[in-house]
């Protein structure tokens, strides 16, 4: 659906959704508004963000999946550069969808973000030899809410493009995240 120079997606997880700015474009180039607080208001979307954080990662790494607890965070992601293969799991316990997961590729050339509200598991793989992403967060990070779902959990059984690739380069904190059984989780879903 169109709306506002955007088009808005709808994905098969519940309140996820991907967002395409429109591009205007000639021989000389292109422009494109990527965030307007107007136009995200106008198509249900967040029109205040706090926080912005910029990743660089090189072929193999993975990060995820993350959330915090108590000042949670809705996160918009977009890779700037690069190629990544983009998780959101949705965490939210009586949610129709909790449990449930949705992989997305974004990559630089394209103007694509990928809206993942609060309550999700995110986490990414690169690709390509590098990437560059960017996210866009509702609120603040809060080291005291950070928390880890392993990447791997069985009960996810999460779809990772690992062709190529083997086993991802994942930081110390991320392996020994939990499973999804033993996790501290988002306060129950409440229905929009």
């Amino acid at each position: 659906m169109l709306k506002c120079g955007m088009e808005i997606s709808e994905t098969s997880l519940r309140d996820v959704k991907l967002v395409r700015p429109k591009k205007h474009g000639d021989e000389r180039g292109w422009f494109s508004e990527v965030f307007n607080a107007k136009s995200f208001s106008a198509a249900g979307l967040p029109d205040r963000f706090v926080q912005d954080n910029q990743s660089f990662s090189r072929r193999g790494v993975l990060r995820g999946l993350h959330y915090q607890l108590g000042e949670q965070q809705g996160k918009l992601v977009r890779a700037l550069s690069g190629h990544i293969w983009d998780v959101a799991v949705d965490l939210r316990p009586n949610s129709p969808d909790f449990g449930k997961w949705a992989g997305f590729d974004l990559k630089g050339e394209e103007i694509e973000f990928l809206w993942i509200p609060e309550g999700f598991g995110h986490g990414f793989v690169v690709l390509s030899e590098t990437a560059n992403v960017l996210y866009k967060t509702t609120n603040f990070y809060y080291p005291a809410g950070e928390r880890c779902v392993r990447w791997d959990d069985p009960t996810l059984n999460i779809t990772w493009p690992l062709d190529g690739i083997g086993v991802p380069s994942v930081s110390a904190k991320d392996a020994i995240g939990n499973l999804l059984a033993e996790a501290e989780l988002p306060p129950p879903y409440q229905n929009k």
